[in-house]
């Protein structure tokens, strides 16, 4: 019983870690990455589809992405989606390709971008916690109904304190590298 509570605990603080990683690919550092243009969607043939759907996005360079759709009368609603997309970028198209340049960071806009990951890891850390507090309840539950001893219960509760902190301090090592990612040139 105790062990389903803390494998299922220990699955759910994971997917809490790999939202947090997925959420920060969304914020830009000065360098070009897929990911950046991922939630994008362009009107294609009249229904908002995604834009890795009709198109292939690569990075040319350090700073350039590459957008190779694969019809080419694609070419201009991708344009006007990635332009009109609030990431400040501004894409030109070469024939078949779209080169997405993407502009360095200025020092106010990387403290910016540091204090809404900052935000978001801390949201990742009450999530974590929420798990906690939810695992730790089942364990009393099962305390209260007297399907388990008091031994185990404290077990339970000291077992499911240590995947707590062991997730949060791999979410304070991702956040780490991102504030790290950020603040270079």
């Amino acid at each position: 019983m105790i062990n389903d509570i803390l494998e299922d605990a220990q699955t759910r603080m994971g997917k809490s870690i790999d939202a947090f990683k997925h959420g920060l690919a969304k914020i830009r550092t000065g360098r070009a990455h897929p990911d950046l243009l991922q939630h994008i969607s362009i009107s294609y043939y009249g229904v908002d589809t995604p834009l890795s759907q009709v198109a292939n996005v690569g990075v040319e360079d350090a700073r350039t992405l590459l957008v190779t759709p694969w019809e080419k009368n694609t070419v201009s609603a991708i344009e006007k989606a990635i332009m009109t997309s609030n990431l400040g970028l501004n894409p030109s198209s070469a024939g078949q390709v779209i080169r997405v340049p993407i502009p360095a960071l200025t020092e106010e806009r990387r403290k910016d971008l540091i204090r809404i990951v900052r935000h978001e890891a801390e949201q990742g850390r009450v999530a974590i916690r929420n798990i906690r507090r939810d695992a730790i309840s089942s364990i009393k539950d099962f305390l209260k109904e007297k399907e388990i001893s008091e031994d185990d219960a404290r077990k339970g509760e000291d077992e499911v304190q240590k995947h707590t902190d062991q997730y949060i301090a791999k979410l304070d090592n991702v956040l780490k590298d991102k504030e790290t990612d950020l603040m270079s040139v």
